[in-house]
């Protein structure tokens, strides 16, 4: 069967790589023809990893949950929860972007829960000491003057917030290295920090909205529409940038490489930042001006990860075809696994017969051995890919022999 995968992928494989082992007689016996029998899928999971996520994911919390008091402290009871109802609405519209970039394949939802409480609670906590440092610094100078409103909007919210941001992104990387495969897997990762970052943020402009308004809907209309609406995506598209950079380091770089490939990845995302806050000085049309700059630049965001997907399908085809030549997989099932099409239909099939979540596992599992596997191919095996091969074999194999058993 000829492979879909750009001739980039080969370029990059590690010269003289083996093909995947052999399997064993009955499983080839099985792939020859259909699916067979029933059998538990392997446990699943490293303790390491666990224990990781955990303290992460609760120190994350725990600064999510002290920027909560400030903004009650700051803001009072109602005005944060009538604000937090607002604010779920572009939270919403973030997150299915963000599963719609996910769907080929998912991320583990303990690392995305952890972006997004990082978004949501340690990165603003970094803009909010940083911003407190400053305006110490600042001291007697006329914090309302057009000059220092521009610094702090164009220069220092842009750095120090994408800072901020894409340092969870750098995290996730350098401890759930396994789960990070590329740009698009950068990406994710950045849209649930900033949506995270978004939706604190958001709680603060509609709480101030809805404090100044006295009563009046209009002056919190403005604001939704502007934040909640037009613009939801805005802290996606700048740390997007980040993580783009960050995933191709999770393919070429180390630990400390991915450090060099953070900086470039910040320059960019703190330019669009800028460029999106300073434009509000300058412009006297804001709607002309996003138009005709913020939505083109949105568009070209949505090609960009159009083609990463496919690249992610194509090198999931490419990878599946040497499994099935080593009989772990039927020759005729890498087309219903590894192209949207034939996933519909493969979903579709199943689903009549009481199977959908088998097919469904089947496919993610498949989908996760092929990224293991070009982890193998391409001298990153150090990273668990030989462990997580094996174990996502026999995931497979169970998977394969559940549809027909089940």
């Amino acid at each position: 069967m000829s492979s879909l995968a750009p001739d980039g992928y080969a370029a990059r494989v590690e010269p003289g790589h083996a093909a995947p082992a052999s399997a064993p007689a009955e499983v080839r016996q099985e792939t020859a023809v259909s699916y067979g029998g029933p059998t538990p899928p392997p446990r699943r999971g490293r303790a390491g990893a666990v224990v990781a996520a955990i303290i992460g994911i609760a120190i994350a919390g725990g600064a999510l949950l002290f920027v909560l008091v400030y903004l009650l402290t700051f803001l009072g009871t109602g005005t944060v929860l009538t604000a937090a109802i607002l604010a779920f609405v572009p939270l919403g519209i973030v997150f299915l972007g963000a599963r719609w970039i996910d769907r080929w394949e998912p991320e583990p939802r303990g690392a995305l829960l952890f972006a997004f409480l990082w978004g949501a609670g340690v990165s603003v906590l970094i803009a909010l000491l940083v911003d407190s440092e400053i305006q110490n610094v600042l001291g007697a100078v006329d914090r309302d003057a057009p000059a220092v409103q521009l610094f702090q909007s164009a220069v220092q919210a842009p750095i120090v917030e994408e800072f901020g941001k894409g340092l969870g992104v750098l995290l996730i990387l350098w401890f759930n290295r396994r789960h990070f495969d590329g740009p698009v897997d950068g990406i994710v990762y950045a849209a649930w920090v900033a949506g995270g970052f978004a939706f604190t943020e958001n709680i603060q402009y509609f709480g101030i909205a809805i404090a100044e308004s006295q009563g009046s809907i209009a002056g919190v209309a403005g604001t939704f529409a502007v934040r909640g609406l037009m613009s939801p995506f805005a802290h996606v598209m700048f740390t997007a940038m980040t993580g783009l950079l960050l995933g191709v380091a999770a393919r070429r770089a180390g630990a400390f490489g991915a450090i060099g490939f953070f900086v470039l990845g910040l320059i960019p995302a703190v330019l669009l930042h800028a460029l999106w806050n300073g434009a509000l000085f300058f412009v006297t049309d804001f709607y002309g001006y996003y138009a005709i700059v913020q939505v083109p630049l949105f568009i070209l965001a949505v090609v960009l990860v159009v083609a990463l997907r496919r690249q992610e399908a194509a090198l999931t085809y490419a990878r599946l075809n040497e499994y099935a030549a080593a009989g772990w997989i039927a020759p005729g099932e890498v087309t219903a696994l590894a192209t949207p099409a034939g996933r519909r239909v493969a979903l579709a099939w199943a689903r009549q017969r009481g199977a959908g979540r088998i097919m469904k596992r089947y496919i993610r599992d498949a989908t996760r051995l092929a990224f293991a596997r070009q982890r193998v191919i391409t001298g990153r095996g150090r990273i668990g890919a030989q462990a997580d091969e094996a174990r996502l074999l026999g995931a497979v194999t169970a998977a394969r022999r559940a549809l027909m058993g089940g």
